[in-house]
C-alpha cells in the first residue's frame, strides 16, 4: 500500500498517516459561513481537501472514506445581512448555499458525503454544552455559557502558544462576566429579531466554535482521522474546537491529524477590498476564466506555501490545459493513475510535484495513463471541458472567416487576408493550413468578443 505522509499542525512534523479504521477513513473540513459569495481564498481548502479525499479513496477504496464539510447558517454576519436587506435569514442562507455549490462544482470539487447545517444540530450542541457544564469545563454567566479555558491544561497546544501569551496578543471579546479573558462563548442570548432556540439558559443561539465540535462528533465520532482548514482558523477556532471536544469526550482524541493551508495573495499582495484585488470565485468565472484553470493555478502551489494568484499564471494554466485537452481528445483513461502521481500526492499532498509528473507524461506515449493521472487531480474531466470547446456559433463564425480569407486570397486582396490572419491571432484562434484545408483550434486567451469584432470588420 502507498505510504501517505502528512504534516500534522499539532505535532509540527510530517508523519506517516495511519487511519483509525482503514474501512472508514474520516475527515472534517470547516466550511463557509453562508452570507455571501465564496472568495478566492475560500476555494483553496476546498481544493486541497478534494485532492486529499481523492487520494484516500484511491488508496483505501471509494467506499471507505467519509468526508464532512459543514455550513455555518447561524451567525452574526448573517443576522446583519438579514437586518440590512429585510430578507428572511433562511432565504439568504439557502441562496448562498446554492451559490457555493455552483462555484465549487465549477472548480471540479466533488461534494462531501455530508454537508451538515449548524441549525440542524442545535440539539446536539445544547447536549454538548450541558456535558461541559457538568464536567466543570463551562459556566453560566448573565445568560451566556462560556468555556473555562484554564480547565483544559493542553489549551494552546495546537497553535503553539501559552494562554498568557495569547491573552497578550489575541483579539478577544472583553466582557465583565468572563472569569478569564480567553474564555469563549458556547451559548449566548438572542435579542428581538435574532434567531433563537429554547435552552436551559434561555432563548439563545450557539457560539461559532461549538458548532463544528457537535457536528463532527455526531457524524464522525469523538475520534476521527483528519481535520482541516485555512491557517487563519488555527486560532482561535480550531484551538477552541480541540478544547471543548476533548473535554466533552475525555475518552476520545478528537482529530488525530490537523492540516492547514496557507493564505492566498493576488499579484503578490494580500487580497483586500481596499486594494481593489478582492475576487470571489464567481467574479473570475464571470470574467471568462474557466474553473479548471482556477483549479490548476491553485494546485500548482503546495498547500503549506502562500499561493499567489496572477493573471500570468492563469494564462499559462489555460495554455497547458488546452494542449492537454487536445492530447486527451478521444482517449479512454487507464484503470489507475500513474504511480509517480500517487507517490507525489502521498508526500504531503505535493500537488506541484504531481503536476510536474503530468507534464512529463504528456510528452510520452501512454496517453490513457496520462488521462487517468490528470483526472486523479481533477483535470481533463468531461464535466470541466466545455470551456475548451468551440460552440456551434463560434465554430460557424471561424469557418465564415476562413471562407472570407480564401475569397480574399483568390481576389488577391492580401490586405484583407492578412487582416483576418492577424485578427485570428489577436482573438486566440490558431489556424494551420494543410493540404486538405485549414485546421483551427482555440488557443490560450481565446476572446469571443474580438472574434465577433473581426467578423464585423471584414463583413464575414
Amino acid at each position: 500500500m502507498v505510504e501517505i505522509r502528512l504534516t500534522n499542525t499539532r505535532t509540527r512534523k510530517k508523519e506517516s498517516f495511519t487511519p483509525l479504521d482503514p474501512r472508514n477513513v474520516r475527515l472534517y473540513l470547516c466550511g463557509p459561513t453562508v452570507y455571501d459569495r465564496a472568495h478566492l481564498g475560500n476555494a483553496r481548502p476546498v481544493l486541497v481537501f478534494d485532492v486529499l479525499v481523492r487520494l484516500l479513496r484511491q488508496v483505501y477504496g471509494a467506499g471507505h472514506v467519509t468526508y464532512v464539510r459543514n455550513f455555518t447558517d447561524v451567525d452574526d454576519k448573517i443576522n446583519a445581512k438579514a437586518a440590512a436587506t429585510g430578507r428572511p435569514i433562511r432565504d439568504i442562507t439557502e441562496e448562498t448555499i446554492g451559490w457555493y455549490h455552483a462555484d465549487m462544482d465549477a472548480l471540479g470539487a466533488d461534494r462531501p458525503d455530508h454537508e451538515p447545517r449548524a441549525t440542524d444540530y442545535i440539539t446536539q450542541m445544547i447536549a454538548m454544552i450541558e456535558n461541559l457544564i457538568t464536567r466543570r469545563h463551562a459556566y453560566v454567566a448573565e445568560g451566556h455559557v462560556l468555556f473555562d479555558v484554564r480547565s483544559f491544561p493542553d489549551y494552546g497546544r495546537l497553535s503553539g502558544r501559552s494562554v498568557d501569551d495569547m491573552i497578550a496578543g489575541a483579539r478577544v471579546e472583553v466582557a465583565p462576566f468572563k472569569r478569564d479573558p480567553m474564555d469563549f462563548v458556547l451559548w449566548k442570548p438572542s435579542g428581538e429579531g435574532q434567531p433563537g432556540w429554547d435552552s436551559p439558559w434561555g432563548n439563545g443561539r450557539p457560539g461559532w466554535h461549538i458548532e463544528c465540535s457537535a457536528m463532527s462528533a455526531a457524524l464522525l465520532g469523538p475520534s476521527f482521522d483528519i481535520h482541516g482548514g485555512g491557517i487563519d482558523l488555527q486560532f482561535p477556532h480550531h484551538e477552541n474546537e480541540v478544547a471543548q471536544s476533548c473535554c466533552a469526550h475525555p475518552d476520545g482524541d478528537f482529530a488525530h491529524v490537523w492540516l492547514h493551508n496557507e493564505m492566498l495573495q493576488v499579484e503578490g499582495k494580500k487580497m483586500s477590498k481596499s486594494l481593489g484585488n478582492f475576487f470571489t470565485v464567481r467574479d473570475l468565472l464571470d470574467q471568462g476564466i474557466p474553473g479548471e484553470v482556477i483549479r490548476f493555478v491553485m494546485l500548482s502551489t503546495h498547500y503549506r506555501k502562500p499561493m499567489d494568484w496572477t493573471e500570468t499564471k492563469a494564462r499559462d494554466a489555460e495554455a497547458v490545459l488546452r494542449r492537454w485537452r487536445g492530447l486527451a481528445a478521444g482517449i479512454e483513461p487507464a484503470a489507475s493513475p500513474a504511480p509517480a502521481v500517487i507517490e507525489a500526492l502521498g508526500d504531503d499532498l505535493n500537488t506541484a510535484g504531481a503536476i510536474a509528473a503530468l507534464h512529463e507524461m504528456a510528452a510520452g506515449d501512454d496517453l490513457p495513463l496520462f488521462v487517468a493521472s490528470a483526472r486523479m487531480l481533477g483535470f481533463l474531466t468531461p464535466e470541466l471541458g466545455a470551456w475548451a470547446e468551440a460552440g456551434d456559433e463560434t465554430a460557424a463564425l471561424i469557418e465564415a472567416l476562413l471562407a472570407a480569407r480564401g475569397e480574399a486570397r483568390k481576389a488577391r486582396d492580401f490586405a484583407k487576408a492578412d487582416a483576418i490572419r492577424d485578427g485570428f491571432k489577436s482573438a486566440g484562434v490558431e489556424v494551420k493550413d494543410t493540404a486538405s484545408g485549414a485546421e483551427w483550434s482555440l488557443a490560450a486567451g481565446f476572446d469571443a468578443v474580438r472574434l465577433a469584432d473581426l467578423a464585423k470588420a471584414v463583413g464575414a
